[in-house]
């Protein structure tokens, strides 16, 4: 099973009411429930293994504006907040800002960025999944900590591009 069946099967699982789906092939197994509240309140599933993703969506998933507003809260000008693109999560996951405890962060703000290059790694069943920008340009902000859950499509960067 790809990536692309697991967000098929989570985009289903979202626009369904079944609680609860489990799939098992060839020495593959994977789980996905939904909790009620999340339901309720965010209409997105939760992966089993990420209990507080909930907390998580809390503060990324309003969007562009509440980004634009934080922005704003750091001192950047309003025109500047405009035209930024943001770099989202391809996936579930955990999100990491380096390789390892002893491997330098990929990128911080302040940082160019170019087309292909790795900005973080997210962490889903056990496999480290490299997230390469598809822009160009300057990291004005990271949106997720390091060693934190992640949602299918949470903004992860907020980039100036160039």
């Amino acid at each position: 099973m790809d990536i692309k069946q697991i967000h098929d099967l989570v985009k289903l699982i979202n626009k369904s009411n079944i609680g609860e789906l489990s799939i098992e092939q060839e020495g593959f197994k994977i789980t996905i429930k939904q909790k009620k509240e999340a339901a309720q309140h965010f209409g997105s599933p939760l992966v089993q293994q990420f209990p507080s993703a909930q907390q998580a969506l809390s503060q990324p998933q309003p969007g562009g504006a509440s980004s634009a507003t934080t922005g704003k809260s750091k001192g950047e000008d309003s025109p500047k907040t405009d035209n930024l693109i943001t770099i989202k999560s391809p996936m579930i996951g955990t999100f990491y800002r380096q390789a390892g405890p002893d491997k330098p962060i990929f990128v911080s703000v302040g940082d160019e960025v170019e087309p292909g290059q790795v900005v973080c790694i997210i962490e889903a069943m056990k496999l480290f999944n490299e997230i390469e920008s598809e822009v160009s340009g300057k990291i004005v902000k990271v949106l997720v900590e390091d060693a934190s859950p992640v949602e299918f499509d949470q903004p992860l960067f907020l980039v100036e591009p160039s």
